[in-house]
């Protein structure tokens, strides 16, 4: 299934009157009310890459695939791993400055934005040094390892007056457009409860030529291993859902529960293979998440349960909570119930489970892909040529780092956590 651009503008312009676009999600106005800008050297936005590793790739490719229309430079990229400095040399064919610091880039390199993808530990000084030096960012999430460096950035970005986005992007996402515009209608009732998972069976090692854990090389390609740079799946996966929640509910939790640990994987990492949480929500809705690397059978998903019915973002999916039967069920039905076909079991069960409900399911949006990525990065720097960008977009990467971080202190305390004053907007 495929959205292409074309229908993709026409839903967003139908909805751009919406309370649910207005309130949630204001940033997508901007691919209909685009900035102005000439094809000419003094329009081009100029932007550096700081991080080209895997995600860093990515985003850099997704910049190549915007760059002539949306008359984009890319004008230098940056890397201190001498492997990746050297592949996105060969990805910009030389013909941009390339760096190992990302001092030296901002200070020699006119930029008007940067993307940053670095290792979560040093995303707060990157993004607040290129805030100050007046360039605007794009910061892959989580946003930082502590509390305080996630406050420092967002008191740099209010006292710069510069864009910090940061890389939840499911924000734009076409599937969660329409699905937002769907609870906001009712067609689901009132939300009584999420749930969410990640489950993968691998064992997450990005490089195997380190020397093994604890080695400096592998400190350095595998941080996503050590507590010190990482809180390896909570803020690497788990906060893309967490974000999800915040966005959905319209709120922040209360507090949060929960806990981890190293079952599996004991390899000499320092982060949890596996971890369950409980983030309480104000008017009494839970949000239930789990997270694994050992066992993939139920993958990926984000439920928003409904009295009246189930929304699965992740698999692009919408049930009614008492769908019509198919006719060849509802004819089952009726022979049971006249006794055509009863069983009378002896010393069986006295109830019958309930089993998940799957029949009548829907597509949220029947036309799907776009990529949401690549819509992200015409959107920021859409803001950039405007100078600014909604602070609801901030807002929702600020407080789902925020949680993220006390979730993991949830994790490794034991105990019911919930966010100190200073830390809340």
């Amino acid at each position: 299934m495929y959205l292409n651009r074309k229908k993709f503008l026409e839903m967003t312009a139908a909805m751009a009157g919406s309370t649910v676009m207005a309130s949630a999600m204001p940033w997508f106005s901007v691919f209909n009310n685009p900035a102005p800008f000439g094809m000419g050297a003094s329009d081009r936005v100029r932007v550096g890459v700081i991080g080209v590793g895997s995600r860093g790739l990515t985003l850099l490719y997704n910049l190549l695939e915007l760059k002539n229309r949306m008359n984009l430079e890319i004008a230098a990229v940056c890397d201190n791993y001498e492997p990746h400095y050297e592949r996105a040399k060969e990805v910009m064919n030389g013909d941009v400055a390339a760096y190992k610091d990302f001092r030296e880039m901002i200070e020699k390199t006119e930029l008007d934005a940067v993307v940053i993808a670095t290792p979560l530990h040093e995303h707060a000084h990157q993004t607040i040094e290129c805030m100050r030096a007046g360039i605007h960012v794009f910061c892959e999430k989580a946003m930082a390892r502590t509390l305080d460096d996630v406050k420092e950035m967002y008191d740099a970005h209010l006292e710069t007056e510069k864009i910090m986005l940061i890389g939840h992007q499911r924000l734009f996402n076409p599937v969660y457009l329409q699905a937002m515009e769907k609870i906001e209608r009712g067609d689901i009732g009132p939300i009584t409860m999420l749930r969410g998972w990640w489950h993968r069976n691998t064992p997450w090692v990005f490089y195997d030529d380190t020397g093994g854990r604890g080695t400096a090389l592998d400190r350095q390609r595998n941080w996503r291993f050590y507590d010190e740079y990482s809180a390896g799946m909570l803020t690497e996966l788990g906060s893309h859902h967490f974000q999800v929640a915040n966005w959905v509910l319209g709120e922040v939790p209360v507090s949060v529960m929960g806990a981890g640990s190293i079952n599996h994987f004991d390899d000499g990492r320092e982060v949890y293979d596996n971890f369950g949480l409980i983030f309480k929500y104000p008017n009494g809705v839970h949000f239930t998440y789990d997270c694994i690397t050992s066992n993939k059978h139920n993958g990926m998903q984000v439920q928003v349960l409904g009295n009246d019915g189930t929304i699965e973002l992740e698999s692009n999916m919408w049930f009614e909570e008492f769908p019509a039967e198919p006719p060849a069920v509802q004819q089952l039905i009726d022979d049971i119930t006249d006794d055509e076909n009863a069983t009378i079991p002896i010393g069986g069960a006295t109830w019958i489970p309930n089993a998940p409900i799957r029949l009548g399911g829907r597509y949220i949006s029947p036309d799907y892909e776009l990529n949401d990525t690549l819509l992200y990065m015409e959107g920021f720097l859409n803001f950039v040529r405007k100078g600014s960008a909604p602070e609801k977009l901030t807002i929702e990467g600020y407080n789902a780092s925020i949680w993220t971080l006390l979730a993991e202190e949830a994790a490794k305390t034991g105990k019911e956590v919930k966010a100190p004053d200073r830390y809340i907007l």
